[in-house]
């Protein structure tokens, strides 16, 4: 059977026969299968509401625990967004009625975004719906399977970038 990225390999091999494409046939493949990946998981994001983006700060501050808040800086740094796009995140979110802001009981300077109830409760039905859809997405695996990929990812993650 060839696949899409097979195919690309092939006609490299045929233009440019002085260039190894094997590793094409790992990134390809990882890289089109993230972004199938990534727009089966929007399905249900969009189903809720919110962009994927939206989803990855409502998780972050679901995630903190009572009483559900965290730093703006501290938000963008777990989602890996600029400061600027987090606030423009929170921002949707507060019009939203699903977050809110104040200023930092410890640092007078400092701001704190919080889940408000609706908040909760959105991201409680939406991440319980996000792990039904990742399972259905991993039952296309054996559990041995997964397990082996989890194992391998997770491998080469901390090679290339470490903590991450």
């Amino acid at each position: 059977m060839t696949d899409h990225v097979a195919r690309i390999q092939a006609e490299w091999a045929r233009e440019r026969p002085d260039v190894d494409t094997a590793p094409q046939g790992v990134i390809g493949r990882l890289h089109r299968l993230a972004a199938h990946l990534t727009e089966e998981l929007c399905v249900v994001y969009r189903r809720h509401g919110l962009s994927e983006g939206e989803f990855d700060v409502l998780a972050a501050l679901r995630r903190a625990g009572k009483p559900f808040e965290r730093a703006p800086g501290e938000l963008a740094a777990f989602t890996m967004v600029t400061t600027g796009g987090m606030t423009k995140r929170i921002d949707r979110l507060q019009r939203a009625g699903l977050v809110t802001r104040r200023r930092s009981g410890t640092d007078g300077r400092g701001r704190v975004v919080a889940l408000t109830a609706a908040g909760r409760e959105l991201i409680d039905r939406a991440f319980t719906e996000h792990m039904r859809n990742e399972r259905r997405l991993l039952a296309a695996l054996t559990a041995e399977e997964a397990a082996q990929l989890e194992a391998l990812l997770t491998a080469w993650l901390d090679r290339v970038a470490p903590g991450g």
